[in-house]
């Protein structure tokens, strides 16, 4: 059964694989990759932690075989819009 690594980069942080998991084909690693970077973006983006997440999986040969990236932008409008007066008295 074939090995990926599942190297982790959230903003400048970078988490190399060392061990890796075996999996079937790499489209199984593929959607074991993206909902781990997607549950990695749903846990620090929100908080400011990171802006992008971007997980990189490399087979057997530890050749890169896939990107995926998760990102969050927030853009703020300012000023903040005043509070609608229609309808008051």
């Amino acid at each position: 059964m074939p090995r990926f690594y599942f190297d982790v980069g959230e903003g400048e942080r970078f988490t190399p694989d060392e061990d890796g998991l075996e999996f079937d084909d790499l489209g199984v690693a593929e959607y074991e990759a993206a909902c781990t970077a997607a549950e990695i973006g749903r846990d620090r983006l929100p908080k400011g932690e990171a802006r992008d997440v971007t997980m990189e999986v490399r087979n057997e040969h530890h050749q890169r075989v896939l990107t995926i990236r998760v990102s969050m932008e927030v853009h703020r409008v300012n000023p903040p819009p005043e509070p609608s007066r229609r309808g008051r008295a």
